[in-house]
């Protein structure tokens, strides 16, 4: 298997190119304010797949984008958790968007999605077993020589965990960076979510990543449900604003890692434009609090 290397490979190290401040995600209803802006985000998040097409307007409107914004290219199609090998037409039409726009970083999930020629409209879960760790990395391997970047790997929102794993979350994530080179996209809303979900404590997983390999952070909302025992569950559903304990676990990363490329999600129910400002300001504002902040201005 041909694996990446940090010291030896010249490609540019995953989320290099993201100043380590403050974006947003993308939406197209938020197209004119975001330009209207006094004092916008350091960047911009888009969905990848959300760009493949021949044309039109999503097209027309990232390449304005790209012209005053670091972009953030986030996928949700890979399936790298698959049994199955990434989809080559699907890593063509990325290696497209990537060359044609030149993002600042590449992001994908430690989930799946495909099976058989199936797709399924979820990020679902696997086991943290050796098999799945091999695939995952070759899959990654793939993924890293066709489009010539270091990807960003996101841990998981989970809602149940397997018998078989023979890894816990934060150790099979360790593994995968160890042995493809990738980096770590950190999303703290999945965290709390995962954690909360299974009784594990949230700030020891923090505090058991491998955080310098951290390239970009995801902040994001979630809603609250009760499962069949009546237990809590938490579902990362990306429409409301950040919870006070996800707040509290930027705070830790941050008092670790220094000012880190983080974004804030809200992909449902969106909101003005104006609301997920508020909560980017928040963000930087968390970052300039930090206690490894450095002299240099912090914004959102």
């Amino acid at each position: 298997m041909n694996r990446t290397s940090p010291t030896t490979d010249d490609r540019v190290a995953p989320g290099a190119g993201l100043p380590p401040q403050v974006g947003v995600g993308f939406k197209a209803i938020h197209f004119e304010a975001l330009f209207e802006d006094p004092a916008p985000p350091a960047f911009v998040e888009v969905h990848a797949e959300n760009y493949m097409g021949a044309g039109g307007a999503p097209l027309q409107q990232l390449a304005r984008i790209r012209e005053k914004f670091p972009i953030s290219l986030h996928g949700v199609g890979l399936s790298l958790g698959g049994t199955e090998a990434p989809d080559e037409a699907h890593l063509a039409r990325l290696a497209q968007l990537i060359q044609r726009f030149q993002p600042a970083s590449f992001s994908e999930h430690l989930a799946w999605s495909t099976h058989s020629g199936r797709y399924f409209n979820d990020l679902l879960p696997i086991a943290y077993d050796l098999p799945a760790l091999q695939r995952i990395c070759e899959h990654i391997d793939r993924v890293q020589q066709r489009l010539g970047v270091r990807m960003l790997l996101e841990n998981p929102a989970t809602y149940l965990e397997f018998d078989a794993s023979s890894f816990s979350e934060t150790d099979f994530l360790a593994e995968v960076l160890q042995r493809t080179g990738c980096g770590l996209l950190l999303d703290v809303n999945n965290v709390h979510v995962t954690c909360t979900n299974h009784g594990h404590d949230a700030r020891a997983y923090i505090d058991a990543l491998a955080l310098s390999a951290v390239g970009e952070i995801h902040l994001s909302g979630h809603s609250r449900d009760t499962d069949s025992n009546g237990d809590i569950l938490l579902i990362d559903s990306h429409g409301s604003p950040v919870a006070d304990p996800v707040w509290d676990l930027y705070a830790q990363v941050l008092d670790r890692t220094g000012p880190v490329a983080t974004l804030v999600e809200w992909d449902n129910d969106v909101p003005a434009y104006q609301i997920l400002r508020a909560e980017a300001r928040k963000a930087a504002q968390a970052m300039s609090r930090s206690t490894r902040a450095t002299l240099a201005p912090v914004s959102a």
